[in-house]
């Protein structure tokens, strides 16, 4: 079992103006301030879904590399889309021990860095059609967690979904990480960061690796049945004066086997200016956002030091 607490969120996509879903977001909201980190239980994604996505990976992983360089991020450009080597990403400046693909919503070819089209394997057809459904799927599940947390800021459920995230910057990666070397404790699959926007949902497999600092020290977040891990970033961070919290996490594969993990994130719309929130009598945040500009801009100034031999692209 894990420190962090399992959250039901059932009520909040059923309906989110009832009883039991505000009694969720009083548990979503202990859990932000606390940690922000908890797990999300009865989220009715269809684990057929899950099934086929985790197939689908595993197949191309297992591609020889100058298969999977077929759709490296280098023939991304600017939509940043594509697959990654091992020691490709960069976390806190320091290489990850880990390889992967960037996906975002599908779009056609445009002038915004970080939109278009996905780059998706010849050799995994199926891979698309998971991605895709998944993107879909958990976008619904995004929003229903953000109504969860707006009950919890004392605002109106749809507060988000109305404004910051009609129109949602969506992000998905699929991380593929072999074992740590067992003599070597300062290789990390993923070294120490928080999340740039306001929320990750990731499904993990059976293998964990995932620890977070919280108050209480650094704790593991292993894998748990039908469950996602989710995580405020610090958009969300900022946008409540750190009330709620976005907590610095990382990933060593301890497990002796291959682990795979799927990171989903939802963020402010790309042309969103993200003004304060409103101030709600009772809570302590003062909505104090230190950046001008859009959520375009702020993001950008991010990702450019992930990849930066690729920043040149846009």
């Amino acid at each position: 079992m894990s420190e962090l607490p399992v959250i039901d969120v059932a009520p909040l996509l059923a309906d989110a103006s009832s009883p039991a879903a505000h009694a969720v977001a009083e548990a979503v909201g202990a859990a932000c301030r606390d940690s922000g980190f908890f797990y999300v239980s009865g989220h009715g994604v269809r684990p057929e879904l899950l099934d086929r996505l985790d197939a689908a990976s595993r197949r191309f992983f297992a591609l020889p590399e100058e298969v999977k360089a077929e759709i490296s991020m280098d023939r991304g450009g600017r939509a940043w889309r594509g697959f990654f080597p091992v020691g490709g990403e960069l976390t806190s400046g320091r290489p990850d021990l880990k390889e992967g693909i960037y996906f975002g919503a599908e779009e056609p070819p445009g002038p915004l860095p970080l939109h278009g089209p996905n780059l998706f394997p010849a050799q995994v057809p199926e891979l698309r059609e998971a991605v895709l459904e998944y993107l879909d799927t958990m976008t619904a599940l995004a929003q229903a967690v953000m109504s969860g947390i707006a009950l919890s800021l004392g605002l109106d459920e749809g507060y988000f979904r109305s404004g910051y995230t009609a129109d949602p910057t969506v992000l998905f990666r699929i991380f593929h990480y072999p074992p740590a070397p067992p003599d070597d404790p300062d290789t990390w699959g993923v070294g120490e960061h928080t999340d740039y926007g306001l929320l990750t949902l990731l499904l993990q497999d059976a293998n964990g690796g995932l620890q977070v600092r919280t108050p209480r020290g650094w704790v593991e977040a292993p894998p748990l049945a039908n469950t996602f891990v989710c995580n405020i970033g610090d958009m969300l961070d900022k946008l409540t004066g750190g009330h709620y919290r976005s907590t610095p996490h990382r990933v060593r594969n301890r497990s002796g086997n291959e682990r795979l993990s799927f990171p989903f994130f939802f963020d402010p719309g790309w042309d969103s200016e993200v003004p304060p929130l409103p101030y709600a009598p009772g809570h302590r945040w003062d909505g104090q956002v230190d950046f001008t500009g859009t959520y375009g801009d702020y993001l950008l100034s991010k990702v450019s030091k992930v990849f930066p031999h690729l920043f040149g692209t846009l």
